[in-house]
């Protein structure tokens, strides 16, 4: 155990997290994901029982945002709906995104094979035990350090 660490973030997960470069993508998805196929030659790491919001704020504890980028912050659309139209579960955790700085307008719906195609550029993807369909997230990290001197 580490202290101020959530006791979510495993040692592989954590691991993970350290190894991501400044603008990589981080899947976070449902128990219904297709991972192993899209995410093929990516770590995939599971976190049974899990819900969604649970785990973006583990994750969100740790990891910055990308700064750089409009959204840097993306979940797949409902099927059969038109933006701007949340899932109960989409607002719980954009939520919680927003309580570690999210502002609003830096989240964006992206249709469910556009969003297929998102995942196979990431870096990893992290299977949830979430049960709510639609329930995929992408979070694109940013960087900690002093801003730019001039």
């Amino acid at each position: 155990m580490l202290k101020g660490i959530d006791p979510l973030l495993s040692p592989e997960l954590l691991k993970l997290l350290a190894e991501m470069g400044h603008d990589d993508a981080l899947v976070l998805t449902d128990a219904n994901f297709t991972a192993m196929s899209l995410g093929a030659g990516k770590t995939v790491l599971r976190l049974p029982g899990v819900g969604m919001a649970r785990t973006v704020k583990a994750v969100a504890s740790v990891l910055p945002l990308a700064a750089d980028v409009p959204q840097p912050v993306a979940y797949m659309q409902v099927g059969g709906t038109e933006a701007p139209y949340r899932s109960a579960l989409q607002r719980e955790t954009l939520a919680v995104l927003s309580a570690e700085g999210l502002m609003e307008g830096q989240a964006e719906a992206v249709e469910r094979f556009a969003f297929y195609e998102r995942v196979k550029q990431a870096y990893a993807i992290v299977v949830t035990g979430e049960l709510q369909p639609w329930g995929n997230f992408i979070l694109r990290k940013g960087v900690i350090g002093d801003t730019l001197r001039t």
